[in-house]
């Protein structure tokens, strides 16, 4: 089983839950573990939502049509940002871990 990091690696005009960054949520088996700092956007869960799962079981970033290699993929907000909306969308890396037994 693996764990998936959840990096924001671009933000395009600005993101109406203020993410930077940097910012990261570690999925973890099933779920987001509790404690973590950075919020979760419901938008950006949406758009990564029928990703997860899979890529945390094992398929391919390739696979996927998320990536170059198997263990990293890119993912976006599908918030469209201005002039559509007051929110900026955000590109965000899914790095696959693998958890030890």
């Amino acid at each position: 089983m693996y764990r998936v990091r959840i990096i924001v690696k671009e933000v395009r005009g600005e993101c109406t839950i203020g993410y930077r960054i940097g910012d990261e949520i570690i999925v973890k088996k099933y779920y987001i573990p509790e404690g973590q700092e950075c919020k979760i956007c419901l938008h950006a869960l949406t758009g990564m939502a029928t990703l997860l799962m899979p890529f945390a079981k094992g398929v391919s970033a390739r696979e996927l049509g998320i990536g170059n290699i198997d263990d990293i993929g890119y993912v976006q907000c599908p918030d469209p940002a201005k002039p559509y909306t007051e929110g900026g969308t955000v590109v965000f890396e899914l790095k696959r871990e693998k958890l030890e037994s």
